[in-house]
């Protein structure tokens, strides 16, 4: 279990940050159409929601009473569905500011970091007590872990939609 994630982990951030690298500053900030956020919005908004794992890990936990990683397919169906349109929480819903890539690169390395080491350091069957997701209810670390993976694959297919439409 342990090496599936952290092999999944490195996948997912490697492919995300050559996505990064592949827009300039400029095209990075360039809004793709109308009610669209930029590509530098889509990587702060998966910072800000990849954000916090250490904290949350070290917070209550229990010993869970279902298999650790039951409510996955039930996230991937939910997140792997682009028909439909998902409205995000206010609290990670990015600035309209200009992004700068390097410092989205060296945030999202420090996350990457970050989820390697709970994904070692931690009991990833435990459930942890003090998040949840509405719809979902509490997830072991496991899933936690797997649901930011989950929300970066979305957001993978959105950045090649912007791409296609700001890199000339």
């Amino acid at each position: 279990m342990k090496t599936e994630i952290q092999k999944d982990i490195i996948e997912t951030f490697k492919e995300l940050n050559h996505k990064l690298g592949s827009f300039s500053e400029t095209e990075l900030n360039t809004i793709p159409f109308e009610g669209s956020w930029t590509a530098g919005q889509v990587i702060q908004h998966l910072i800000m929601g990849c954000s916090g794992f250490p904290e949350m890990c070290a917070g209550k936990t229990e010993k869970t009473s279902r298999k650790p990683d039951e409510k996955i397919k039930e996230i991937e169906t939910l997140f792997f569905n682009y028909d439909i349109k998902m409205k995000s929480p206010e609290y990670i819903i990015p600035p309209d500011i200009t992004y700068n890539k390097n410092s989205l690169t060296l945030s999202l390395l420090k996350i990457e970091k970050e989820l390697l080491t709970v994904s070692e350091k931690y009991d990833l069957t435990l459930t942890a007590l003090d998040s949840e997701v509405p719809g979902f209810g509490k997830f072991t670390l496991y899933e936690w872990v797997s649901f930011a993976l989950i929300h970066i694959k979305r957001h993978l297919s959105q950045l090649q939609e912007i791409s296609k439409m700001v890199i000339a």
